[in-house]
């Protein structure tokens, strides 16, 4: 269980409020690290690749992400972005709004799942997060304090956390990241350098040593294989 003393969900916004996811021969030389513009057009590839599967979710009380799942205009995010709402706005990338419906929730996993209507954006692949690994740069791609498709960057600093996010709902297997996760970024893409979804950013912690601000570079992402898991389950149990 992680020890920090205060988390704090990137729950939505409210709109129009500024609020505060191998060893070789010696002989061998070693590899070298790839170079700046290669490496700034890997992100700029990823961010063209992945950003059109990441929406914006507008509900009456905030803003949060999305990630469209499947060919079928569905689209997976956390419980606590759609948690009482009854009506839902969507923002693909492209400024397109749709309306969209409740498919169904997993409010013990902080998962749930809307369709939208009449949008069938290509899906975001998912990667195999049992893979991930400590140290792999990530990009967290959502609508933070409202910014429509904003992108930070960073690491995966720790796998397989458990983490309480303090309203009875404990995550297992998170992914901890340096890549900020603040309001809004809730429901969005954490995404490695191939593109592919390794988690949702979910929380973002407080320190209580200053004040409750919050704590540069820990945040924290439910894992793919738990996103893809209960997304499909959601999908599976609801009646249509």
């Amino acid at each position: 269980m992680v020890s920090l003393k205060v988390l704090v969900r990137a729950t939505p916004i409210l709109a129009g409020v500024a609020a505060l996811a191998g060893c070789g021969a010696t002989s061998q030389p070693a590899a070298t690290s790839p170079s700046a513009p290669t490496l700034q057009s890997k992100f700029v590839d990823v961010v063209k690749t992945v950003s059109p599967a990441v929406v914006q979710i507008q509900t009456s009380s905030g803003l949060g992400s999305g990630i469209v799942f499947d060919a079928r205009g569905n689209v997976v995010t956390n419980h606590h972005v759609v948690a009482g709402a009854k009506k839902f706005t969507v923002t693909l990338a492209g400024g397109k709004r749709v309306s969209a419906t409740l498919v169904g929730a997993d409010a013990g996993n902080d998962l749930a799942v809307i369709h939208m209507v009449g949008a069938t954006p290509p899906p975001a692949t998912f990667a195999d997060s049992s893979k991930v690994e400590v140290g792999y740069l990530a990009l967290a791609i959502g609508n933070p304090l409202g910014l429509h498709s904003s992108v930070s960057q960073g690491i995966v600093s720790s796998v397989n956390r458990t983490v309480s996010e303090g309203n009875g709902v404990t995550l297992k297997s998170a992914i901890q990241t340096s890549a900020e996760i603040n309001p809004g970024n809730s429901g969005g893409a954490l995404v490695d350098l191939n593109g592919h979804v390794i988690g949702i950013p979910t929380l973002a912690a407080l320190d209580p040593e200053l004040g409750g601000t919050p704590a540069p570079g820990i945040g924290f992402a439910i894992d793919s294989n738990r996103v893809t898991s209960g997304a499909r389950s959601i999908i599976a149990g609801s009646p249509s």
